[in-house]
């Protein structure tokens, strides 16, 4: 009896992601209306906050997924040896976390820095992000004067102060891409 309970609770958590995502499909994720999930899944919506706390956890799933998703087309790529693979490689995710300003504002409030009780989807990928580029840091093409950690958490904060000046009237002039090389050769490049 609870193994089926069990799999109509996973059925329904997947009929409400799937739901979500082909409302996102059609008007991106800013206009996603918990109203117009639950509509399209045939639920009640008693039920989908049965699976999640409001809309902003969804996001926080669904955001989440899509961020993992780059970092394992990240992660099986071959660590960079030039500044420019480096931005080329992480170029799609910072797309990704740019498309629109909601999700970049949804990833900012999930991402650990706001102090959230929980440790939700897109905080873990924070810390996965900061893994894959330590790895690829570690092979030591570029700064030996400090721990290819600290240059993987210098390297996700100026991925992240490029998209933030990107949505800045007053700073928007060369795109993250443009942005995120200058940041990287200051940071990466040895030091004589």
């Amino acid at each position: 009896m609870a193994k089926a309970v069990q799999q109509r609770t996973l059925k329904t958590r997947a009929k409400l992601l799937d739901a979500a995502t082909a409302v996102i499909a059609e008007g991106g994720y800013e206009t996603l209306r918990v109203e117009d999930v639950v509509k399209r899944a045939g639920v009640a919506k008693g039920t989908f906050f049965a699976h999640f706390k409001d809309k902003d956890a969804l996001m926080d799933h669904l955001i989440g997924k899509e961020i993992d998703r780059h970092l394992d087309q990240i992660a099986a790529l071959p660590a960079p040896r030039t500044i420019a693979e480096m931005t080329d490689a992480l170029m799609p995710l910072a797309v990704f976390m740019s498309c629109e300003r909601y999700v970049f504002d949804v990833i900012l409030r999930h991402s650990g820095a706001a102090a959230q009780q929980e440790i939700g989807p897109i905080a873990m990928t924070f810390g996965r992000h900061e893994q894959v580029v330590t790895d690829w840091l570690a092979q030591r093409p570029f700064r030996t004067d400090i721990s290819a950690k600290l240059q993987a958490e210098g390297v996700q904060a100026f991925a992240i102060q490029a998209i933030s000046l990107m949505f800045c009237s007053l700073h928007n002039s060369l795109s993250i891409r443009e942005r995120l090389q200058v940041y990287l050769a200051a940071w990466l490049t040895p030091q004589s």
